[in-house]
């Protein structure tokens, strides 16, 4: 008999410059996605707040918008529908009258998979962002993948074992980071070795910043990055078949 093939499924992060306006980053983000599609891409994810851009980093953004932010992510559904991908939207949403960062998750027929937002809120960011409550586990196909928020995925563990321990071959890392610490890039690794999943981490491209985006593999060994402050999609072919959750099935709390 002949060995099983593989499952390879190929994800793309989309590593982009801070965009200049809400415009800028519907038409970049909008792009993107059909890169990635001609790329053969499965799945596609952009960084935190991408559409309209992160707030209180330093950067420009304009105020919040909720007519816009309906049409952008009508318009990003319809992208995904044309290149027949599943997209990751780094993006904002209002509820209850509240701003939430949040990730939209877009199947490749144009429906809405849902919304992860961000729960674990940074000390910076309040009078910002609302948090959110809930947590979610995501399908596309044959992956099974979750959702962790820039500071959520570096210093909080639990938020990455949580879908671990649900099913996810993978987690999706939405973040904005243009300043390093070594923590920072040693954290993806043990996001991915602790729990044995795959952890995928997405930045701005941001000249001199010494973080970028990244792949790790279940096993904790860096599989790809892409080059530090550059634009562009980083392309990694994935086998979900190697992110057993096998530590994170065995992890007791001891509270």
């Amino acid at each position: 008999m002949s060995a099983p093939q593989l499952l390879v499924i190929r994800i793309a992060l989309a590593n982009l410059r801070f965009p200049k306006s809400p415009e800028e980053s519907l038409a970049l983000a909008t792009a993107s996605i059909q890169q990635a599609a001609l790329a053969q891409a499965h799945i596609v994810c952009f960084p935190e707040c991408y559409i309209p851009g992160l707030r209180g980093v330093g950067k420009p953004v304009a105020a919040p918008d909720a007519a816009f932010l309906d049409r952008a992510h009508a318009a990003i559904a319809q992208a995904a529908a044309r290149s027949a991908i599943t997209v990751i939207l780094g993006t904002e949403r209002i509820v209850d009258g509240t701003l939430r960062n949040t990730a939209l998750v877009i199947n490749p027929d144009s429906s809405q998979a849902g919304f992860q937002d961000k729960v674990q809120i940074d000390p910076t960011e309040e009078g910002i962002y609302t948090p959110g409550a809930t947590r979610h586990i995501f399908q596309s196909g044959p992956l099974t993948f979750g959702i962790a928020i820039c500071h959520e995925g570096w210093r909080y563990p639990e938020t990455v074992r949580w879908s671990a321990r649900r099913g996810a071959h993978i987690v999706f890392h939405p973040n904005f980071l243009d300043t390093g610490q070594t923590f920072h890039e040693n954290s993806i690794l043990c996001r991915a070795a602790e729990n044995t999943i795959y952890f995928a981490s997405v930045n701005y491209a941001i000249p001199g910043s010494p973080t970028t985006s990244a792949v790790v593999r279940p096993d904790g060994s860096l599989q790809s990055h892409h080059p530090h402050g550059q634009e562009g999609l980083l392309l990694a072919d994935i086998d979900p078949a190697q992110a057993t959750a096998l530590l994170a099935s065995r992890y007791k709390p001891t509270e």
